[in-house]
């Protein structure tokens, strides 16, 4: 059978509870299990470790590296580069539970990427996924998705529920600083820190762009942490002045150079999801 052309079918929708969509809405994050089967999350896992490890830029020691790199081997846009992928990360399912979340009939593709704590691999700083992103709505969100079941031992996804509400809170991006910034923040204004202590491959966690998440290292000696990720957000949105170098980096990149004020709508930046 070729793989390429019978990927399993990712089209067919998964309703989420209106306890979900609440939860999700006060407090910035939600875990969603079952998103996908053990079927599907193992024929996928297949095709996104192969595509993450033939495009990984990575070729440093882990202790010669600094924090950002010690946290994971990050490769992004593989469904630009793998047709199995490319079914992932435009998944149907995937995307109508994007919509449903953030309250939107239409949702876009940002991009993907693989994020794969190797064992012995550092902690992820805290941080605001939005930072990066020159776009004009609070309206996007992140899935999280382990290809294999994983617990605290291997960094699971840490988050400060309602830090979303804060908008733009702190102007640097995922760094020993950030880390720092961020929990001063966490601790002075009293947010509770939550996380899972298991997942199972095939569970997803989603979050705002603008929560405040995190995630321990990976201290199992030979586990790899295997996590796919993609992000979305409400069709519509527009272009904003980058903020940092970071957002102007995104801006070239994810958004093909998109004049300020222009929708957010390049060829790497899809519908994939429109309500009927």
């Amino acid at each position: 059978m070729n793989k390429t052309l019978n990927p399993p079918d990712l089209s067919g929708y998964k309703n989420i509870t209106e306890e979900q969509q609440t939860y999700f809405r006060e407090n910035g994050h939600v875990l969603i299990p079952g998103v996908l089967n053990a079927d599907e999350v193992a024929f996928y896992r297949e095709a996104i470790n192969a595509a993450t490890f033939a495009n990984n830029k990575e070729t440093r020691d882990i202790k010669d590296r600094d924090t950002y790199g010690k946290a994971f081997l990050q490769v992004m846009n593989l469904w630009t580069v793998d047709p199995v992928v490319k079914h992932f990360t435009l998944a149907q399912r995937f995307a109508k539970i994007a919509a449903d979340l953030l309250g939107v009939d239409r949702v876009r593709l940002y991009h993907d990427q693989a994020l794969y704590k190797e064992p012995g691999g550092g902690h992820t700083p805290w941080h605001q996924d939005q930072y990066y992103w020159p776009l004009d709505t609070r309206n996007t969100v992140t899935m999280w998705m382990p290809l294999v079941d994983i617990d605290v031992d291997m960094g699971m996804l840490t988050f400060a529920s309602g830090s979303h509400k804060k908008g733009f809170a702190v102007d640097v991006g995922i760094s020993d600083q950030s880390e720092n910034e961020f929990l001063d923040l966490i601790q002075s204004q009293g947010m509770a820190v939550t996380r899972a202590e298991t997942m199972k491959a095939g569970d997803a966690t989603w979050h705002y762009g603008w929560t405040f998440h995190a995630a321990p290292g990976n201290n199992t000696p030979d586990r790899m942490r295997e996590v796919m990720t993609v992000i979305y957000f409400a069709d519509g949105a527009r272009v904003t002045e980058p903020q940092n170098q970071n957002q102007q980096a995104d801006l070239d990149t994810w958004l093909r150079s998109r004049p300020v004020g222009s929708l957010a709508d390049s060829d790497l930046n899809p519908l994939v999801y429109a309500k009927q």
